[in-house]
């Protein structure tokens, strides 16, 4: 129920709300004067890629800029790329990625060697990836180290039980727990209770009949039969077919989408007498006791009448298919570190049934991830050290006071705001928190216990170490320090309930930031990118938040309306981009990244302006700095997806597929038109007084 608002991949639902007295210790510096362009780069040093930092050779220029931007600038790239064997899909992100994943394979090879101390990061890291590698004793354990678990399913004999497993790390759950900063007072931590995911990435993927997503139910049965079979279920086709029905009636009880991006919606503060009497069908008290939060009386529900739906689910379905279900996820969620046959089944399933993948990744990248999600702050203190040049922090905080003030006079220009809403915007902007790189303090692991020997073990423990790590700080002052993505993650978020604005190192270089590139190229790729995160402080649901991340309302009725009228037709432009045949994106789905998107456009070219102090930008490669800023953008979001892959982001993702991030948000600029002449008739021209104008 996390509120992050993140650049790309799967954002996580939201959840939260408040209003506190602004805190002026904690105000941000108020942004800087515009630094000299970002191209005042020694002659001697050339970007990465090509002249300017643009890949010249990557556009297909038969095609008319206005009728489909996104192949003008990627076209000849897109029409001869291959998407490697083990990706579902691939683009900039994912080769930042690779690159990411050599070098922290680097690094925790090195630490593996060392053999360190007990509890050292160098231990822990290198132990992990060793359990991890050693196939021979995986296959050798089979279900060995699972075995006291799935026991503890079998012997289960009442709902308490039942419930008592549904709250421990590493079992499925219907219900989703988790301990964020409160909506309404983001100085201390809440008990959040939601909705949990199921087997199938949405609700849609059970309940809509198009034929590949019947076809692909029928699969997904196929594989649970097969999961409980490999775990030695007799009657695995019949328990398969119950757990099936099971999860199909919770879908139709689930919120879609964009119902739970409302953060209004899904903050319900209630005393546990409330949730009691509220939900009796399911047994909270033992659940909760069971995650340590048995004294805990103020709880915040989240999907309300799914809350309660789910746990009237749950008192009438049969005991043999609680247990059947809890028997398959359990087996699916821990089949990477079972041995091969389990690990193949479920990568036949979710890799190449569902995305299309063809291959798994290299297990030695599947294991870097498993260390990045137990000890990712001890890799990226390690990472940083080797990685993350100081001069990019610098850089990169100048990019940010340049985003700031432009989104200042942006404010301040607006025609359709009044003063009042204005004096809101500009207290909120000044209160912005950027971080960059790296957290100024590092998570501690010393106390979690990794062996070589024990792969499940140390994946169990892992997951009970963060567990008790929240729990442990639940009466305390919120940390706004903390991080929610470590230092090697190719991704930036916004985080309502601090304000702020999180830039890890390893997003920071090139294709989205090269110190040596051309000022506009730059403003295109991070400029946008920093636009974007900035933007989403003032998207549909970040603009309920105020300056000190409490959920307030800062604007007037009039301007609300106004906002809310533009912003459907922003709604009304993207629901009309058809991904595939008969599947268009979802534009209510999307609309906070594509406000995101188009706000953090306006604003990174209005600080390239700024940037260039009333100089005419340079023409290089034969392109004007407008069309280069322009190009920039289009060049980061250059991805290519498999079908499945593809299906999978407009269904279940809060982002819009690639090329429409860059169709989408472009024919509501004025200058694009401008810089590559886009005239009446071509298939992307929108009137002028139709454009949508919001920041």
């Amino acid at each position: 129920m996390a509120a992050l608002a993140l650049l790309g991949a799967c954002a996580a639902k939201p959840v939260e709300e408040k209003s506190v007295p602004v805190t002026p210790a904690r105000a941000a510096p108020a942004a800087s004067a515009p630094a000299a362009p970002a191209s005042a780069a020694p002659a001697s040093a050339k970007p990465v890629i090509g002249d300017c930092g643009l890949d010249l050779s990557a556009g297909n220029h038969s095609i008319r800029p206005g009728d489909d931007f996104f192949a003008y600038a990627n076209g000849a790239w897109y029409d001869t790329f291959t998407i490697p064997a083990d990706h579902s899909g691939f683009g900039p992100f994912d080769q930042l990625d690779e690159l990411s994943k050599q070098r922290v394979r680097e690094i925790i090879e090195q630490a593996a060697a060392t053999h360190g101390a007990s509890g050292t990061p160098e231990q822990q890291i290198g132990d992990f990836y060793a359990a991890f590698m050693d196939e021979a004793a995986i296959e050798a354990n089979g279900l060995a180290p699972v075995q006291a678990d799935l026991q503890r399913i079998a012997a289960a004999n009442t709902r308490d039980e039942l419930a008592r497993l549904f709250g421990e790390p590493g079992f499925a759950s219907l219900f989703d727990v988790q301990l964020p900063a409160d909506f309404k007072n983001p100085d201390r931590y809440a008990v959040v209770i939601s909705e949990s995911t199921l087997g199938l990435p949405d609700r849609d993927y059970y309940l809509k009949e198009d034929p590949p997503l019947k076809e692909l139910r029928a699969k997904y049965v196929a594989y649970i039969a097969q999961m409980l079979t490999l775990g030695g279920v007799s009657d695995a086709t019949a328990q398969a077919r119950d757990i099936m029905a099971f999860e199909t009636a919770a879908s139709k009880v689930q919120w879609p989408i964009e119902k739970r991006r409302d953060v209004e919606a899904i903050y319900n503060p209630r005393s546990r007498q409330q949730l009691l009497s509220f939900a009796p069908g399911f047994p909270w008290q033992v659940f909760l006791e069971t995650q340590q939060l048995g004294p805990r009386q103020d709880l915040v529900l989240g999907e309300l009448s799914a809350v309660h739906d789910l746990a009237e689910l749950f008192s009438r379905t049969p005991l043999a298919t609680l247990k059947a279900f809890l028997t398959f996820h359990y087996l699916s969620s821990h089949a990477p570190y079972l041995p091969k046959r389990f690990d193949q089944a479920r990568f036949a399933f979710y890799g190449q049934t569902m995305r299309g993948q063809p291959q798994q990744r290299e297990r030695w990248k599947r294991a870097v991830d498993a260390v990045d999600g137990a000890l990712g702050e001890s890799v990226g203190r390690l990472y940083v050290a080797q990685y993350f040049p100081p001069g990019s922090k610098a850089k990169m905080q100048q990019l940010v006071a340049d985003l700031r003030a432009a989104l200042g006079e942006r404010i301040d220009a607006l025609d359709w705001m009044t003063p009042q809403t204005k004096s809101h915007a500009h207290e909120k902007l000044a209160m912005f928190t950027p971080k960059i790189g790296y957290p100024d303090k590092w998570k501690d692991y010393s106390s979690l216990a990794i062996r070589r020997d024990d792969l499940i073990g140390n994946v169990r423990r892992a997951a009970e170490w963060d567990w008790n790590y929240q729990v442990a700080r639940l009466d305390k002052p919120v940390d706004r320090a903390e991080w929610q993505m470590t230092p090697q993650e190719i991704n930036a978020y916004y985080n309502p309930s601090n304000n702020e604005i999180v830039f890890p190192a390893a997003i920071l270089q090139p294709p989205f930031f090269d110190p040596n590139a051309d000022a506009a190229v730059n403003y295109g790729a991070i400029g946008a990118v920093i636009g974007h995160e900035i933007g989403h402080g003032f998207d549909d649901q970040g603009r309920k938040f105020g300056p000190d991340g409490a959920m307030q309302d800062w604007w007037t009725a009039q301007d609300a309306k106004v906002f809310k009228t533009r912003t459907a037709r922003l709604i009304e432009e993207f629901s009309a981009f058809e991904a595939l045949p008969g599947l268009k994106v979802n534009g209510a789905n999307t609309i906070g990244e594509n406000i995101g998107d188009l706000g953090g456009l306006n604003m990174a070219h209005e600080a390239y302006l700024i940037s260039l102090k009333g100089q005419p930008a340079p023409v290089i490669d034969g392109l004007t700095g407008d069309q280069r800023f322009f190009l920039a953008y289009a060049q980061v979001w250059r991805e290519k997806y498999r079908e499945g892959a593809l299906r999978e982001v407009v269904m279940s993702d809060v982002h819009s597929p690639a090329n429409f991030r860059v169709n989408g948000p472009l024919p509501n600029i004025d200058v694009w038109y401008a810089a590559f002449n886009v005239q009446p008739g071509d298939k992307l021209y929108i009137k002028p007084e139709n454009r949508v104008r919001i920041w």
